[in-house]
């Protein structure tokens, strides 16, 4: 009790002294744009940014404490304080008043929390969280089968749709069999049920599901997250969720908003909410997709505690027709993440940031010291020699995985994200971005050794950051059975898969260009990112007619790799194309912010980099790669199937977002409205 007052009167006193501070600070300094050259990235346009005294008077808040949400749901951030009126930070601190007063209040009823309301362990170094990693044996646990959900029920033989409930648990997974059980947020039918990947969802192509999602999660969060972001922070306590289908063509109402979250028993709901239950009307081509949290500032956070799924939507006919290998034992998903453990088992998420005078937690990139697949650290499977059809999905909060098997072997992939390829193509290697999956066969048949490795040696941050070490360069080990399969491989890869719509400008209603922007202190640390130097609560600027097709002129003046990922639609980039005088360009978009005043055609002149032909798909995420202007021809309807109109109304509230798929990224703010339209 002792503790909890001392706690409370420090917070109490730091807070009296950061509003003091705050109040004899009310003029504005510029913001400091850092050539590329520096460490983490550029800087994006310059703006009004911190007040005089910043590094006394920019944190907002160490703790996360209820009460704190304003009308959209969300937390203060110190970009809403400092950077959306410049010029205006004591008009805006005046406005908020109200709300620091109450937090006071709340502050000292809640008992003084820290950066989050998870109990903070003792302090870590990574060389400890390597020492940890290093403990687990690999490939001493079989690759899981997660359990499986139907989305369709079958009536007389003919499926009809399906209906599921799906709740969010705390509940306890092993990941390896020298760890203690972990704390996780699991999806599942039950909490003695949830899994970590959740359950497989199955469902027929044209039979909708729908899922009632719950959220059963306690008052407090297992892991630590920052508040001085745009957040999710309910009033009255408990974690908040919303669940979005990656890769799922719906309507907005069931996209799962980063604003339309809710926590248990719906106590709370984000101004976006508006219903329990999300109908996937699975009109779209057969695929892979996956489902996962989406909350406003939490995305990173939930789904690192564990909230992730694959769910596979099938076409039977089209399965006859093509023949790949079927059934539960050779058709196959493989949900790629990393993650660090304390050596209790708990899960690792950092307690301090490494810009903490801004950002008390937040980081750019979470990358952490074990690979794990369907929930388990460097699991093993073993294979008969034959065909095998793995859906590997990069579930990662921000690596890059640079895939190849060892032997010899490859991959022939068949698909990409949630769509076919028109023809198969055998290659040795497959880069993928957080979010991204392929659709692979692997011939375990021709195979002249026992076992092979699937390896990675993608830099992290990608693309130049540090190569992975031996052991990171692992991620799991087939074991190869002797003598003939049983029952005998009948399965095949077709010459061709679907027919192919060749992407083209041609047709397109309008050009748009999106430029990336990483933001640094004075400091040359990072403090946020931007599109189009907006951040997500800015009103949209992109508004596609529904149905349309439109070519958006991707670029990225950072110095990482984002994937990009845009709700409801499909896409595919055609050209990769450098960008000559890149600082000169730099310069002109730090002052105006518009690509075309700043001649990017005249500017996007050097050498191009082909697009791989195992990407040549309709794809829902596409890599943009730093220093280059990405041209890609993104379709706002059924391009599958001859440009087809959406079967529902998709310029309803509350619309859709595009974001990068760097979790750490798109929770600070690198993310953006979309709102079609008529």
């Amino acid at each position: 009790m002792k503790m909890r007052i001392q706690v409370q009167l420090m917070l109490l006193l730091w807070w009296l002294w950061w509003l003091s501070g705050l109040v004899t600070r009310s003029t504005m300094a510029q913001e400091t744009v850092i050539p590329k050259t520096m460490h983490l990235g550029t800087g994006g346009p310059s703006r009004p940014a911190f007040p005089k005294g910043f590094a006394r008077g920019t944190m907002t808040s160490a703790y996360q404490v209820e009460g704190m949400a304003d009308r959209e749901g969300c937390g203060p951030s110190i970009w809403d304080v400092f950077v959306k009126i410049p010029g205006e930070d004591l008009k805006v601190f005046m406005r908020r008043k109200a709300e620091m007063i109450w937090e006071l209040i709340m502050l000292i009823v809640m008992g003084g929390r820290g950066v989050s309301m998870a109990q903070q362990p003792p302090p870590v170094t990574e060389e400890i969280l390597r020492q940890v990693a290093a403990s687990l044996q690999m490939y001493v646990d079989e690759l899981p089968q997660m359990p499986k959900l139907f989305g369709y029920t079958l009536d007389t033989g003919s499926p009809k749709p399906g209906n599921l409930t799906i709740g969010m648990y705390k509940t306890k997974w092993k990941f390896h069999r020298d760890l203690p059980k972990t704390t996780v947020f699991a999806y599942g039918t039950s909490a003695q049920t949830a899994t970590v990947p959740g359950p497989a969802i199955e469902a027929i192509r044209g039979v909708s599901t729908s899922v009632k999602w719950e959220n059963h999660l306690p008052k407090s969060h297992i892991l630590p997250w920052d508040p001085t972001i745009p957040t999710t922070v309910p009033r009255h306590g408990g974690v908040p969720t919303v669940v979005h289908l990656h890769g799922g063509v719906h309507p907005p109402e069931s996209d799962g908003s980063a604003l339309a979250w809710f926590t248990s028993d719906f106590k709370e709901t984000g101004s976006a909410w508006s219903r329990s239950t999300y109908t996937y009307p699975n009109v779209q081509n057969s695929g892979t997709l996956w489902y996962h949290d989406h909350a406003l500032g939490l995305t990173r956070v939930n789904i690192l505690a564990g909230l992730i799924g694959s769910y596979v939507l099938r076409d039977p006919a089209l399965d006859v027709r093509m023949n790949l290998p079927v059934g539960p034992e050779f058709d196959r998903q493989l949900m790629i993440f990393d993650r660090s453990f304390y050596k209790d088992g708990s899960l690792y998420l950092n307690y301090t940031g490494n810009n903490p005078t801004i950002h008390p937690q937040w980081q750019p990139e979470y990358f952490g010291e074990a690979i794990i697949v369907n929930g388990k650290a460097w699991p093993y499977l073993r294979v008969q020699r034959r065909k095998y059809r793995f859906r590997i999905i990069n579930v990662s909060n921000a690596r890059y995985y640079n895939l190849a098997l060892t032997d010899g072997l490859s991959f022939t992939v068949v698909g990409s994200d949630s769509s076919y390829l028109a023809s198969p193509v055998t290659t040795q290697q497959i880069l993928l971005s957080p979010s991204e999956a392929f659709d692979v066969v692997v011939d375990f048949s021709t195979a002249t050794a026992t076992e092979s490795i699937l390896t990675n040696d993608a830099p992290y941050p990608y693309p130049t950051g540090t190569r992975p070490d031996q052991r990171m360069g692992q991620v799991m080990k087939f074991i190869i059975k002797p003598g003939a399969p049983s029952p005998p491989d009948i399965s095949r890869v077709p010459p061709s898969l679907v027919p192919s719509q060749a992407a083209s400008t041609v047709g397109t209603f309008l050009t748009r260009y999106i430029t990336l922007y990483e933001y640094l202190s004075p400091a040359s640390l990072p403090t946020h990112l931007y599109i189009n130097g907006k951040s997500f609560l800015d009103p949209a600027t992109e508004t596609p007619k529904s149905g349309s097709t439109e070519v958006w002129e991707v670029i990225n003046l950072t110095g990482d790799n984002h994937p990009l990922h845009i709700h409801l639609a499909t896409f595919q980039a055609i050209k990769v194309q450098q960008l000559m005088d890149e600082q000169g360009f730099l310069n002109c978009m730090t002052s105006k912010n518009d690509a075309v005043a700043c001649n990017v055609t005249g500017h996007a002149t050097g050498p191009t980099l082909d697009v791989p032909p195992h990407e040549r798909a309709w794809k829902n995420v596409v890599k943009i790669e730093p220093g280059y202007k990405t041209t890609v021809v993104v379709h706002f309807n059924l391009v599958e199937q001859n440009n087809a109109p959406y079967p529902f109304d998709a310029t309803s509230a509350p619309g859709y977002v595009y974001h990068c798929h760097i979790l750490d990224h798109e929770d600070n703010e690198m993310i953006r409205p979309l709102m079609l339209v008529k």
